[in-house]
């Protein structure tokens, strides 16, 4: 058997210790050793599969000042992340076929793992174009206003959705009520944007769905409103170890939509964890000159894609979650509700891993690769990988980068060029 890599003593979730050998960008068999041009030892580490973030905002164009792909990717890679799904609150909005394809081809050019490419939702999007084009999913759909513009009204979500279904896609939604004036504090934006109203907003985007719909609601804040959704849920870093009594009031670094909420609250979110399908980081940053305007018209956001994992990774040391929790919600049910190949230990996976030592560190802005250059969980203890693979090839090690392994991953709805 000819090997790309071999991964020497791996330890399996099962316990056993094997090696697993790599060709053409997937396990090609798991078990005894076998030759191999390139090996990595693995026995120190902890190994995990790749990671799919499926909620990032790479920026780019002219948002670059904020990230870009290549910026945005090495970012991802850092943090044990090989797949990330790109939302279409760009600039100009994904909109069109054309829009969606000179995304993707902006990302072939420079990314350094895999990616997928979300269609927006809007009225007048051709919802259709975008599907055949290669979309992997329909928005964050949004269902109340954000940094880039107004919600949906109920009515043209009801029509939205049922045209998403009858391609059989999946809608992903930010679901919320939004009351009062533009706020001045962490607290009044908590207010603006509560708890309740999310809830309430998740309950009625499940009633507008045609009943089979394929829903995704991201970035759930509340035990409530998980509880109310009626599909699959997501959660991020920031609302799981963030509260927003760890920050001064006015500090807008830790402005987001949804709010960062009380810590009984977050507390809350913690008791949900077996219930929540995905862990995703809505990565989604501004520069420091941005944060640094007043907080009534600073942007929300924070980045995140680099730190998701390793601030799981360093739950699991602590002996807050399982190991098997943290693959399930950061890779194998994120590739599952998608449709991407899955990353993991048996013969013809994805060959995407990533491995993690013992050590646990203490998270510093300095050392991360994201473009904006700071980060809301400065000082949170982390875990970072020292070795990532990506489509069978060493893409990272020990915070040196090797050659970039683009790949699109286009969503079900795909017809290629050829297609008549």
């Amino acid at each position: 058997m000819t090997a790309d890599l071999v991964l020497r003593n791996v330890t399996l979730p099962t316990g056993r210790r094997a090696d697993i050998v790599i060709a053409g960008g997937f396990v090609r068999h798991v078990g005894a050793p076998v030759r191999a041009d390139e090996t990595i030892d693995c026995s120190r580490f902890t190994c995990l599969p790749g990671a799919v973030d499926m909620h990032v905002h790479m920026r780019g164009g002219v948002q670059a000042e904020k990230e870009d792909w290549r910026t945005g990717t090495m970012s991802a890679v850092a943090g044990g992340v090989t797949v990330v799904v790109d939302q279409p609150n760009t600039v100009p909005p994904l909109t069109t076929p054309e829009l969606l394809r000179a995304r993707i081809r902006e990302a072939e050019g420079h990314a350094v793992c895999g990616f997928a490419v979300n269609a927006g939702v809007v009225p007048g999007a051709d919802l259709e174009g975008m599907w055949n084009a290669g979309a992997m999913a329909f928005g964050e759909t949004f269902a109340a206003p954000s940094s880039y513009g107004e919600g949906l009204e109920p009515e043209t979500l009801r029509g939205l959705f049922a045209r998403i279904h009858a391609l059989g896609g999946l809608a992903t939604v930010h679901a919320e009520e939004v009351s009062g004036p533009a706020p001045a504090t962490l607290t009044a934006h908590d207010n603006a944007r509560s708890g309740a109203g999310e809830a309430r907003a998740v309950q009625a985007a499940s009633a507008l769905a045609p009943r089979g719909m394929r829903l995704h609601f991201c970035h759930m804040s509340t035990a409530a409103s998980i509880e109310a959704a009626r599909g699959t849920v997501e959660v991020t870093p920031h609302h799981l170890f963030l509260s927003r009594g760890m920050f001064e009031d006015d500090d807008t670094r830790a402005r987001m939509n949804p709010p960062l909420r009380d810590e009984q609250t977050r507390r809350g979110l913690w008791s949900c964890w077996d219930r929540i399908d995905v862990i995703a980081s809505d990565h989604a940053p501004h520069t420091l000159r941005e944060k640094a305007l007043p907080f009534q018209i600073a942007p929300s956001g924070v980045p995140g894609v680099e730190t998701m994992v390793p601030l799981l990774v360093a739950a699991v040391r602590n002996r807050r979650i399982t190991l098997a929790s943290v693959m399930e919600k950061t890779s194998w049910r994120p590739a599952a509700i998608l449709g991407i190949p899955r990353a993991g230990f048996e013969p013809g996976d994805r060959a995407d891993f990533a491995l993690y030592p013992d050590e646990v560190t203490r998270i510093d802005a300095s050392r991360l690769h994201a473009k904006c250059g700071w980060s809301p969980f400065e000082g949170l203890n982390a875990v970072f990988p020292e070795e990532v693979v990506v489509r069978g090839r060493r893409a990272y090690s020990r915070r040196e980068y090797y050659e970039p392994q683009p790949a699109w991953y286009p969503g079900q709805g795909f017809l290629s060029p050829g297609y008549k």
